[in-house]
């Protein structure tokens, strides 16, 4: 029973809850009632959490019984309301932050009234994951696939700044929910009409999608690159600073190996300021949509030489 519930959190078990179907979450993307039970089937073989395993138990010897002994507070709880504020608090303190008890207590309830609604911590991760890849919302086709991968591109660069805990799970934890499943569908819909072989399409959007993440890690990488620095250059006047990156440049010049790198420090251009962030991430996404554009079928792989 629950081996099939894993895979698809707000299964009908909580029905006699009152946990309304179909609703919208908070931000992103809206999924259809008949969409709740879209979850990869690979989650249903996750390690098992015994404790969560013996209070769900509980959960499913009350349910048997007919609801009777559903304790007030869960009966008012959503989903919804858990997912949010289990998202708030990893915004604020990293996802190692997150317990059952403690997303319990962010919500006024005790712990036992969150098994009514989520299985788990690991399936919470994974409701969490979900909400935030529909916060990128993937927009709805409008025939010009160009502003449409690029407004996808933005919205996922947004969405991973202000999660930036999800990225994280990047690596190890595939999108596997009825959220992540729209926003694709979503997206490979901008490419309806263009001649594109399934495959062509799929490489498209996930090379749109991956330079988006791969910005916000750089963004991340320079961030926290400015805070370190700032740290280590505390009590150090400017003039100091200055007089340091002088010297540097002096000695890089001096092995006559880097002539770039010293003409791009004298030029004074900071390769990682935080004020170009957005102009480097739109000069990347523009060069990544044209070269898209060089390969659509029926257009010239090469821009033509200009005459004169």
């Amino acid at each position: 029973m629950y081996e099939r519930q894993a895979a698809a959190p707000n299964s009908d078990r909580f029905a006699s809850v009152g946990t309304p179907e179909g609703r919208p979450g908070q931000e992103g993307v809206t999924v259809a009632a008949d969409d709740e039970e879209l979850w990869a089937p690979f989650l249903a073989f996750r390690t098992e959490d015994r404790r969560a395993a013996r209070l769900r138990r509980h959960v499913e010897e009350d349910m048997k019984r007919g609801g009777r002994h559903v304790p007030r507070r869960a009966a008012a709880l959503s989903r919804d309301e858990i997912v949010r504020a289990a998202i708030n608090v990893a915004d604020a303190e990293g996802a190692d932050a997150i317990s059952m008890r403690r997303i319990a207590r962010e919500v006024s309830a005790g712990t036992m009234s969150l098994y009514w609604h989520v299985a788990s911590k690991e399936e919470l991760l994974d409701l969490m994951i979900d909400a935030v890849m529909g916060e990128q919302q993937a927009p709805e086709p409008s025939g010009d696939w160009r502003a449409d991968l690029g407004t996808l591109a933005r919205n996922a660069r947004s969405t991973f700044h202000q999660h930036l805990w999800v990225m994280d799970f990047m690596v190890g934890r595939p999108p596997a929910g009825p959220k992540a499943l729209q926003n694709l569908e979503r997206a490979l819909g901008t490419l309806d009409g263009l001649g594109l072989d399934k495959a062509t399409a799929m490489n498209i959007v996930l090379t749109v999608t991956t330079y988006a993440l791969g910005a916000v890690l750089r963004e991340v990488q320079e961030a926290n690159g400015d805070r370190y620095l700032e740290e280590r250059f505390a009590g150090v006047t400017d003039q100091e600073r200055t007089e340091m990156t002088r010297e540097f440049v002096a000695q890089i010049r001096a092995t006559g190996r880097y002539p770039h790198m010293t003409a791009l420090i004298e030029a004074g251009i900071d390769p990682d300021a935080a004020h170009t962030r957005d102009a480097r991430f739109e000069f990347g996404l523009d060069c990544l949509l044209d070269g898209i554009a060089a390969r659509l079928p029926g257009l010239p792989r090469q821009a033509p030489t200009p005459s004169g």
